[in-house]
């Protein structure tokens, strides 16, 4: 018997963040081998005492042996791999919210060491690097073959240390060099301003422990410049990738249900029927059904795209952008023995309704690109998403029984790119909508 501590996660793979979801738990297992997973077993142990005794090099037993894990887990989809105990540690140390890095979020494409994207106000968003560029080297070592936790290795470290990373750009001819120097990562959950008198616009960038009651506090905050009352809300959540579950639960829930019907946001299932968990929103404090535009992209992942699918199935916001990621799986990081840390795909997120997100993502009611976007033909960028990972998970729809879903009302879309320092066409379209729903409501 071996006691597991599990963790939930719902993010992309990452450098600087991953999120945690929904609780901890104990768990105990056993395991009866089968006849046929016997003889695979013994083939293991003589592929590897061959190695051992003939490898031209000789070899430690422990490269061996983790070598066989990674490669086991990588054969099962994007998310799930072995964390060694300093990785692990790291980890841990990424989910209190402060750590020395760069701010990218990353993961596997072809092989190669992609960025999904970098993180508002951090040193890899203020020097440039954008999503879809592919991290050739880190520092003098080329990133072919090496696995993300040990890319994060070279690329975390204290304050103030120096770290150069060369892209490769799609529609650049030359590799692309940026020395940057760490910081400190405090990820900041959201930001809040009004767009116009009786419009708000509330940016989250992911989902942090903090989130749900920020949110609530930002809404508070909004109504007050506004007079008492708003007139139309934007919730931003482009280049989200995700993060604590539970944060992500309480944002869809100030607009979903109501004091009398807590209304399910989203539920997971896993391999066994009775795996499946409904997430619900809290009874209490609902936000007034002033119209709500939410902007999604490709960066919009996992937590933000079960916030985007409730709201949309609720007919409570309108979802305007680009479609999303479409990371769609739960990962649970379990504690083992020597230290190190299994992180493990166990369930997929379904929407109130049933739908899946996993290689699909959240299908935007209102297509705006942003015009001032220029997508070269194969740029990875707006057109890089789950589907794209090797090895994703594939889910057939529909996948489950739809649940009663009631309306909610209301009206929104649109969503702005991370830190452009251009104007925001897609925040402008939004923003017309909102003014567009007024002016329809007064005539009316």
């Amino acid at each position: 018997m071996l006691s597991r501590t599990k963790i939930t996660l719902g993010l992309v793979a990452t450098l600087v963040i991953l999120g945690v979801g929904a609780g901890i738990g104990w768990h105990l297992y056993s395991y009866k081998p089968r006849r046929q997973d016997v003889e695979y077993l013994q083939l293991f142990r003589q592929v590897l005492q061959e190695v051992r005794s003939d490898y031209v090099e000789k070899v430690p037993t422990k490269k061996l042996l983790e070598g066989a894990i990674n490669g086991m887990l990588a054969a099962l989809d994007p998310h799930s791999e072995y964390l060694p105990p300093e990785p692990f540690a790291e980890m841990k140390v990424e989910i209190s919210g402060s750590f020395g890095g760069l701010g990218i979020e990353i993961s596997q494409k072809d092989d190669r060491l992609t960025v999904v994207a970098p993180i508002e106000d951090t040193p890899a968003w203020r020097a440039g690097i954008k999503a879809g560029d592919y991290i050739w080297k880190i520092d003098n070592t080329f990133t072919r073959g090496l696995t993300i936790t040990e890319a994060v290795k070279r690329m975390r470290g204290e304050k103030g240390t120096r770290v150069t990373l060369t892209i490769i750009r799609q529609g650049v001819d030359r590799p692309l060099v940026f020395p940057l120097v760490r910081d400190i990562i405090k990820t900041r959950s959201l930001k809040a301003r009004t767009l116009a008198p009786g419009y708000g616009y509330v940016r989250i960038g992911h989902f942090q422990e903090r989130t749900g009651e920020d949110f609530a506090a930002a809404l508070r905050k909004l109504r007050a410049e506004n007079g008492g009352t708003l007139q139309g809300l934007v919730i931003d959540l482009r280049n989200n990738p995700g993060g604590l579950l539970d944060s992500a639960v309480q944002v869809a829930g100030r607009f979903v249900g109501d004091r009398l019907d807590n209304g399910l946001v989203v539920y997971t299932k896993g391999r066994e029927p009775v795996g499946r968990h409904d997430y619900n929103a809290t009874l209490g404090e609902k936000e007034p059904l002033y119209p709500i535009v939410v902007l999604i992209n490709g960066g919009t992942a996992s937590a933000s795209e079960i916030v985007a699918g409730a709201l949309q199935d609720y007919h409570r916001a309108v979802i305007m952008g680009t479609t999303s990621f479409g990371k769609g799986s739960v990962q649970t990081v379990i504690g083992l023995p020597n230290g190190a840390g299994l992180k493990l795909t166990t369930a997929l997120y379904y929407t109130p309704k049933g739908r899946s997100i996993q290689a699909q993502g959240i299908i935007p009611d209102i297509v705006v690109g942003n015009a001032e976007l220029k997508v070269e033909k194969g740029d990875l960028g707006e057109n890089f998403h789950e589907k794209d990972l090797d090895n994703h998970l594939n889910v057939p729809q529909p996948v489950a029984a739809p649940a009663k879903v009631r309306p909610q009302g209301g009206a929104g879309a649109a969503a702005a790119a991370a830190g452009a320092a251009e104007k925001d066409y897609q925040l402008d379209r939004a923003l017309d909508l909102l003014k567009g729903w007024e002016l329809m409501k007064k005539r009316s």
